[in-house]
């Protein structure tokens, strides 16, 4: 049986030039701790939150993993809504302004599990699946 309904459309972030822009002159400074005047100057952006939390969790802080990705998770679902998001349909991982948010999602997901969160990890770990497996496969291999 051939399902005749469309599904939701992509929804597509809009770019943000100034702060992707910051985000990489601090990436590039090798210096994670550059990062965070880049948040505090472009607080909205999800990609900023999303590449504190990966530092986080990778230098063993659980807790602040978590913190960076919920802060990144919410502005990104606020971004998303204002784009026509109506809680579910696609989230290209390959229209780069997404790739923040769905950053957050995973790394919400991870830090979830470390701090023992066992039903929101999962739950985090689908939600990125269901918004585009590319992510998923993308961020954890």
């Amino acid at each position: 049986m051939q399902n005749l309904l469309p599904g939701a459309p992509p929804t597509l972030l809009p770019e943000d030039a100034g702060a992707a822009a910051a985000l990489e002159k601090a990436r590039a400074a090798g210096d994670p701790a550059a990062l965070k005047p880049v948040a505090a100057d472009h607080p909205t952006f999800s990609a900023v939150w999303g590449r504190l939390a990966e530092w986080a969790l990778s230098g063993d802080d659980a807790v602040t993993a978590y913190a960076f990705a919920r802060t990144g998770y919410h502005r990104g679902l606020d971004q998303l809504r204002r784009s026509g998001w109506h809680g579910h349909g696609p989230v290209p991982w390959a229209h780069e302004p997404n790739q923040g948010f769905l950053r957050c999602l995973n790394v919400l997901a991870l830090a979830s599990a470390v701090i023992g969160e066992a039903d929101e990890a999962a739950r985090c770990a689908q939600f990125l699946r269901d918004c585009d497996p590319a992510a998923a496969d993308a961020l954890t291999g």
